[in-house]
């Protein structure tokens, strides 16, 4: 008899690994997608939002009627929110104005109050998401502040699922991981797990054009120089999150918005996978490092959310020529793809 669900959050965590086949032709190695839109809350984020509240419940500090704040690009505001409808608890999200109006929406239709903060100031500045959140959590009684990018739980949560599903689902013969990093937790809460098992593991973290996040891991510095506005959402940091552990990364690869579209796109044209633009950000950076595999390599990618939420940025033939993006073959790809008023 097939499984029964008491409500959504049980059918967090347990997502698919797909092979990668046109994408990768001509590069060595088996390579896979982590497709973590496969969440009902359509992005891996689920597993954060569940793993953080759930421990939160069991160490009392949250009570009936609590309000939980976070600060979100959109994907955490939305986990948080589904699991508060479920559990009983008001939400309130700081999101950046960078983030896409259909995002927004999501976060509406789940009951979220949402403030609008600008992205390009800095993380102390008081109108920044950061702030804005710390400072609505101080002035809201019975209220949880999530702090995904300071909170070691976002990375035990990866320890504890991400990281074992993917060792279970290779068989243990992964060779890389590869994934882009925003707060971190993800891809190095999946790591800590991984390299335990297999220490000689290659861990690639993906960061932005404009993004400080490559250059501290190299060097040990942020430099306030490497800020620049870029528009892959979910990706890079203007300051180092205590969640992001540096340790269990081997290197890092810098890609830029132009590319990582267009991969995005490529992904649903060759492969049929509507992912996000962070997707497209991991291809492009593997395929930067493609002289890193061999015939033996196995590969994963974390794919982190689903496309629905790009609509009106990456899938819009708009918004790309409205950032100049003017490669519209994709790479050789050219959709067929018409619409035709009868």
């Amino acid at each position: 008899m097939a499984r029964t669900y008491n409500n959504v959050l049980e059918l967090i965590n347990n997502t698919p690994l797909v092979r990668l086949n046109r994408v990768t032709e001509g590069m060595k190695g088996s390579f896979f997608a982590k497709l973590e839109c496969y969440n009902p809350g359509h992005s891996t984020k689920d597993r954060i939002a569940l793993h953080i509240i759930e421990n939160a419940e069991k160490q009392g500090l949250l009570k009936p009627g609590a309000t939980i704040v976070e600060t979100t690009s959109g994907n955490t505001g939305f986990s948080i929110a589904m699991v508060s409808i479920v559990k009983g608890y008001k939400c309130i999200l700081a999101v950046s104005d960078k983030t896409k109006p259909e995002k927004i929406s999501f976060l509406k239709a789940m009951g979220a109050k949402v403030y609008l903060c600008p992205a390009n100031v800095p993380a102390d500045d008081p109108r920044s998401y950061y702030e804005v959140a710390k400072r609505i959590a101080a002035d809201t009684p019975n209220s949880l502040y999530i702090n995904q990018y300071f909170n070691q739980e976002n990375t035990k949560s990866h320890y504890l699922s991400t990281g074992p599903e993917i060792w279970e689902q290779t068989q243990g013969k992964i060779t890389h991981l590869i994934g882009c990093t925003g707060t971190g937790g993800t891809l190095t809460g999946a790591a800590q797990f991984l390299k335990e098992k297999n220490p000689n593991i290659k861990v690639i973290g993906v960061d932005a054009v404009g993004s400080v996040l490559k250059k501290y891991f190299e060097t040990g510095e942020v430099d306030p120089n490497e800020i620049k506005p870029y528009q892959i959402e979910g990706l890079g940091k203007n300051l180092i999150p205590g969640a992001l552990d540096f340790s269990v990364i081997d290197k890092y690869v810098k890609v830029s918005d132009e590319p990582s579209a267009y991969a995005t796109r490529e992904l649903a044209l060759k492969e049929g996978m509507m992912v996000g633009y962070t997707s497209g950000a991991s291809l492009t950076a593997a395929r930067t490092v493609a002289d890193t595999f061999d015939e033996s390599s196995v590969a994963v990618l974390i794919f982190p959310d689903h496309g629905s939420r790009y609509m009106t940025k990456v899938f819009s033939d708009e918004w790309m020529s409205s950032q100049g993006f003017v490669n519209s073959k994709l790479n050789g790809l050219e959709s067929h793809a018409t619409v035709e008023k009868i």
